[in-house]
Protein backbone atom coordinates (compact mmCIF):
# COMPACT_ATOMS: atom_id res chain seq x y z
CA UNK A 1 0.00 0.00 0.00
CA UNK A 2 1.36 3.34 -0.79
CA UNK A 3 0.19 5.33 1.75
CA UNK A 4 -0.18 9.61 1.54
CA UNK A 5 0.91 11.44 4.53
CA UNK A 6 0.10 15.28 4.58
CA UNK A 7 3.87 16.81 6.00
CA UNK A 8 2.26 19.16 8.38
CA UNK A 9 2.17 18.92 11.96
CA UNK A 10 -1.79 19.04 12.23
CA UNK A 11 -1.59 15.48 10.92
CA UNK A 12 1.09 13.55 12.77
CA UNK A 13 -1.44 12.60 15.62
CA UNK A 14 -2.72 10.26 12.72
CA UNK A 15 0.99 9.02 12.20
CA UNK A 16 2.84 8.58 15.37
CA UNK A 17 1.62 4.73 16.03
CA UNK A 18 2.79 3.64 13.06
CA UNK A 19 5.80 5.98 13.03
CA UNK A 20 7.18 5.64 16.21
CA UNK A 21 5.25 2.74 17.45
CA UNK A 22 4.13 -0.27 15.01
CA UNK A 23 5.37 0.60 11.77
CA UNK A 24 2.61 -1.27 9.26
CA UNK A 25 4.05 -4.05 6.63
CA UNK A 26 4.21 -3.56 3.24
CA UNK A 27 2.70 0.22 3.70
CA UNK A 28 5.16 3.03 2.08
CA UNK A 29 4.20 6.29 3.77
CA UNK A 30 4.20 8.75 0.75
CA UNK A 31 4.56 12.37 3.41
CA UNK A 32 4.14 15.79 1.24
CA UNK A 33 2.03 18.87 1.22
CA UNK A 34 -1.77 18.27 0.40
CA UNK A 35 -1.50 20.17 -3.16
CA UNK A 36 0.56 16.95 -3.76
CA UNK A 37 -0.98 14.11 -2.28
CA UNK A 38 -4.16 15.31 -3.52
CA UNK A 39 -2.16 14.85 -7.14
CA UNK A 40 -1.53 11.78 -6.39
CA UNK A 41 -4.66 10.26 -5.05
CA UNK A 42 -6.50 11.95 -8.56
CA UNK A 43 -3.84 10.28 -10.60
CA UNK A 44 -4.12 6.81 -8.32
CA UNK A 45 -0.93 7.40 -7.57
CA UNK A 46 -1.95 6.63 -3.99
CA UNK A 47 -3.98 3.94 -2.40
CA UNK A 48 -5.26 5.79 0.27
CA UNK A 49 -4.96 8.73 2.67
CA UNK A 50 -5.45 12.37 3.41
CA UNK A 51 -6.47 14.96 1.15
CA UNK A 52 -8.20 18.51 0.69
CA UNK A 53 -11.36 17.91 1.40
CA UNK A 54 -12.26 20.14 -1.70
CA UNK A 55 -10.43 17.74 -3.80
CA UNK A 56 -12.87 15.01 -2.71
CA UNK A 57 -15.56 17.11 -5.17
CA UNK A 58 -12.91 16.03 -8.08
CA UNK A 59 -12.61 12.97 -7.17
CA UNK A 60 -15.46 11.38 -5.34
CA UNK A 61 -16.59 8.61 -8.13
CA UNK A 62 -13.58 6.71 -7.31
CA UNK A 63 -12.88 7.27 -3.99
CA UNK A 64 -14.57 6.22 -0.43
CA UNK A 65 -14.40 8.58 2.81
CA UNK A 66 -13.39 7.00 5.70
CA UNK A 67 -16.43 7.73 8.33
CA UNK A 68 -14.05 8.11 11.61
CA UNK A 69 -11.47 10.78 10.63
CA UNK A 70 -10.62 14.17 9.13
CA UNK A 71 -8.70 17.16 10.14
CA UNK A 72 -11.13 19.84 11.17
CA UNK A 73 -11.70 22.98 13.41
CA UNK A 74 -14.54 24.93 15.21
CA UNK A 75 -13.11 28.53 15.34
CA UNK A 76 -10.01 29.17 15.63
CA UNK A 77 -7.19 27.45 13.73
CA UNK A 78 -4.21 29.52 14.06
CA UNK A 79 -2.48 27.67 10.63
CA UNK A 80 -5.01 28.94 8.26
CA UNK A 81 -4.40 32.38 8.01
CA UNK A 82 -5.02 35.72 5.49
CA UNK A 83 -1.77 38.04 6.06
CA UNK A 84 -3.08 41.33 4.78
CA UNK A 85 -1.57 44.52 4.31
CA UNK A 86 -4.98 46.26 4.37
CA UNK A 87 -7.87 45.61 6.17
CA UNK A 88 -10.20 42.72 4.83
CA UNK A 89 -13.24 44.79 3.60
CA UNK A 90 -10.43 46.74 1.52
CA UNK A 91 -9.29 44.00 -0.34
CA UNK A 92 -11.66 44.29 -3.27
CA UNK A 93 -9.32 45.35 -7.05
CA UNK A 94 -6.31 43.83 -4.57
CA UNK A 95 -3.66 41.18 -5.43
CA UNK A 96 -4.10 38.11 -2.83
CA UNK A 97 -1.59 35.56 -3.09
CA UNK A 98 -3.14 31.73 -3.13
CA UNK A 99 -0.97 29.22 -1.28
CA UNK A 100 -0.28 26.29 -4.24
CA UNK A 101 0.15 24.15 -0.70
CA UNK A 102 -3.86 23.36 -0.23
CA UNK A 103 -7.18 23.43 -1.96
CA UNK A 104 -9.74 23.44 0.70
CA UNK A 105 -8.51 26.99 2.55
CA UNK A 106 -8.35 28.11 -1.15
CA UNK A 107 -11.70 27.87 -2.18
CA UNK A 108 -12.81 28.65 1.77
CA UNK A 109 -11.12 32.15 1.14
CA UNK A 110 -12.74 32.26 -2.26
CA UNK A 111 -16.14 32.03 -0.43
CA UNK A 112 -15.47 34.21 2.28
CA UNK A 113 -14.61 36.97 0.24
CA UNK A 114 -17.22 36.81 -2.42
CA UNK A 115 -20.36 36.33 -0.61
CA UNK A 116 -19.73 36.94 2.54
CA UNK A 117 -17.39 39.94 2.12
CA UNK A 118 -18.53 41.08 -1.45
CA UNK A 119 -14.85 41.54 -2.62
CA UNK A 120 -13.52 40.51 -6.12
CA UNK A 121 -9.58 40.91 -5.39
CA UNK A 122 -7.21 39.68 -7.67
CA UNK A 123 -5.82 36.56 -7.29
CA UNK A 124 -2.17 35.24 -7.54
CA UNK A 125 -0.37 32.02 -7.50
CA UNK A 126 1.81 32.27 -4.22
CA UNK A 127 4.38 29.42 -2.87
CA UNK A 128 3.45 28.13 0.97
CA UNK A 129 5.76 31.65 2.27
CA UNK A 130 4.68 34.00 -0.09
CA UNK A 131 6.33 37.70 -0.08
CA UNK A 132 4.11 39.89 1.49
CA UNK A 133 6.19 42.79 -0.15
CA UNK A 134 5.16 42.02 -3.43
CA UNK A 135 1.37 41.19 -2.49
CA UNK A 136 -1.51 42.80 -0.81
CA UNK A 137 -2.64 39.89 0.72
CA UNK A 138 -1.53 35.93 1.26
CA UNK A 139 -3.22 33.14 2.35
CA UNK A 140 -0.55 31.21 4.41
CA UNK A 141 -1.55 27.63 5.91
CA UNK A 142 0.08 24.77 7.72
CA UNK A 143 3.65 24.63 9.35
CA UNK A 144 4.30 28.28 7.14
CA UNK A 145 1.33 29.98 9.21
CA UNK A 146 2.96 28.78 12.66
CA UNK A 147 6.71 29.59 12.16
CA UNK A 148 8.34 33.14 13.52
CA UNK A 149 10.43 34.26 10.40
CA UNK A 150 7.75 35.12 8.40
CA UNK A 151 7.21 39.27 7.50
CA UNK A 152 5.12 41.20 9.83
CA UNK A 153 1.74 42.62 8.54
CA UNK A 154 -0.96 44.77 10.09
CA UNK A 155 -3.68 42.48 9.70
CA UNK A 156 -3.77 38.73 10.09
CA UNK A 157 -7.60 36.79 9.66
CA UNK A 158 -8.01 33.15 11.25
CA UNK A 159 -10.16 31.76 8.44
CA UNK A 160 -11.62 28.91 10.78
CA UNK A 161 -13.27 31.94 12.94
CA UNK A 162 -14.00 33.97 10.05
CA UNK A 163 -16.32 30.35 8.38
CA UNK A 164 -17.47 30.13 12.09
CA UNK A 165 -18.53 33.39 12.78
CA UNK A 166 -20.20 33.97 8.77
CA UNK A 167 -21.85 31.02 8.82
CA UNK A 168 -22.52 28.98 11.71
CA UNK A 169 -20.09 26.11 10.87
CA UNK A 170 -16.94 24.83 11.38
CA UNK A 171 -14.26 23.66 8.85
CA UNK A 172 -13.25 20.52 7.36
CA UNK A 173 -10.17 21.05 5.77
CA UNK A 174 -8.92 17.16 5.07
CA UNK A 175 -10.74 14.22 4.59
CA UNK A 176 -9.03 10.73 5.00
CA UNK A 177 -9.85 8.24 1.99
CA UNK A 178 -8.86 5.40 0.00
CA UNK A 179 -9.51 5.01 -3.67
CA UNK A 180 -12.97 2.57 -4.06
CA UNK A 181 -11.02 -0.49 -6.52
CA UNK A 182 -8.11 -0.64 -3.83
CA UNK A 183 -10.73 -0.96 -0.97
CA UNK A 184 -12.55 -3.56 -3.02
CA UNK A 185 -9.05 -5.87 -3.00
CA UNK A 186 -7.92 -4.77 0.31
CA UNK A 187 -10.36 -4.75 2.96
CA UNK A 188 -8.03 -5.95 5.74
CA UNK A 189 -5.28 -3.31 4.99
CA UNK A 190 -7.63 -0.75 4.91
CA UNK A 191 -8.70 -1.41 8.26
CA UNK A 192 -5.06 -2.05 9.95
CA UNK A 193 -4.35 1.67 8.52
CA UNK A 194 -7.85 2.44 10.25
CA UNK A 195 -7.03 0.09 13.48
CA UNK A 196 -3.24 2.36 13.66
CA UNK A 197 -4.64 6.06 13.56
CA UNK A 198 -7.26 4.86 16.22
CA UNK A 199 -4.21 3.91 18.08
CA UNK A 200 -2.94 6.81 17.22
CA UNK A 201 -5.31 9.32 18.52
CA UNK A 202 -5.51 6.84 21.58
CA UNK A 203 -2.43 7.81 22.41
CA UNK A 204 -2.79 11.15 21.83
CA UNK A 205 -4.60 11.10 25.10
CA UNK A 206 -2.32 8.47 27.06
CA UNK A 207 0.70 9.58 26.14
CA UNK A 208 0.05 13.38 25.25
CA UNK A 209 3.52 14.45 25.81
CA UNK A 210 5.77 11.99 24.36
CA UNK A 211 3.39 12.81 21.35
CA UNK A 212 3.96 16.55 21.51
CA UNK A 213 7.85 15.51 21.88
CA UNK A 214 8.22 13.70 18.75
CA UNK A 215 5.86 16.29 16.52
CA UNK A 216 8.80 19.11 17.93
CA UNK A 217 11.53 16.73 16.74
CA UNK A 218 9.52 16.29 13.57
CA UNK A 219 9.31 19.68 12.62
CA UNK A 220 11.35 21.97 14.54
CA UNK A 221 10.50 25.03 12.96
CA UNK A 222 7.51 25.43 14.60
CA UNK A 223 7.19 28.10 17.01
CA UNK A 224 3.89 27.66 18.51
CA UNK A 225 2.46 26.08 21.32
CA UNK A 226 1.78 22.40 19.67
CA UNK A 227 0.04 20.96 22.94
CA UNK A 228 -2.50 24.02 22.52
CA UNK A 229 -2.77 23.64 18.87
CA UNK A 230 -3.91 20.14 18.83
CA UNK A 231 -7.02 21.23 21.33
CA UNK A 232 -7.92 23.88 18.54
CA UNK A 233 -8.19 20.88 16.34
CA UNK A 234 -11.30 18.03 15.63
CA UNK A 235 -9.63 14.96 14.37
CA UNK A 236 -13.04 12.80 14.92
CA UNK A 237 -14.82 12.84 12.09
CA UNK A 238 -18.17 13.60 14.08
CA UNK A 239 -22.17 14.14 12.30
CA UNK A 240 -21.87 17.68 13.05
CA UNK A 241 -18.54 17.65 10.60
CA UNK A 242 -20.12 15.40 8.02
CA UNK A 243 -22.87 18.03 7.75
CA UNK A 244 -20.69 21.06 7.77
CA UNK A 245 -18.51 19.58 5.39
CA UNK A 246 -21.78 19.11 3.13
CA UNK A 247 -22.86 22.54 3.50
CA UNK A 248 -19.28 23.78 2.17
CA UNK A 249 -19.64 21.39 -1.03
CA UNK A 250 -23.14 23.41 -1.43
CA UNK A 251 -21.62 26.90 -0.88
CA UNK A 252 -18.85 25.96 -3.34
CA UNK A 253 -20.94 24.67 -5.87
CA UNK A 254 -23.11 27.71 -5.98
CA UNK A 255 -20.36 29.99 -6.74
CA UNK A 256 -18.96 27.15 -9.24
CA UNK A 257 -15.63 26.74 -7.39
CA UNK A 258 -16.48 23.29 -6.91
CA UNK A 259 -18.54 20.31 -9.18
CA UNK A 260 -21.69 19.54 -6.80
CA UNK A 261 -21.50 16.96 -4.11
CA UNK A 262 -24.72 15.49 -3.57
CA UNK A 263 -23.58 13.33 -0.71
CA UNK A 264 -20.39 11.78 1.00
CA UNK A 265 -20.36 7.98 0.41
CA UNK A 266 -18.33 6.29 2.72
CA UNK A 267 -15.83 3.09 3.68
CA UNK A 268 -18.40 0.86 5.22
CA UNK A 269 -17.28 0.20 9.39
Amino acid sequence: MRLGCIDYLNCFPFYYHMLEKQPLPGVEIVSAYPSALNGMMNEGALDMGPMSAAEYADIRERTLLLPQFALSSVGYVKSVVLLSNHPIEELSGKTVGLSNASKTSVVLLKILLQKHYGLAPRYLPAPPRPDLEALDAALVIGNEAMMDDRQPVPFSYDLGDLWLRRTGHPVVFAVFAVQREYARAHDHEVRAVIDSYRASLDRLASERERLIVAAARRYPDIRYDIDHYYTLLQFEFTDALKNALQFYFDEAAALSLLPRVPSLVFFPH
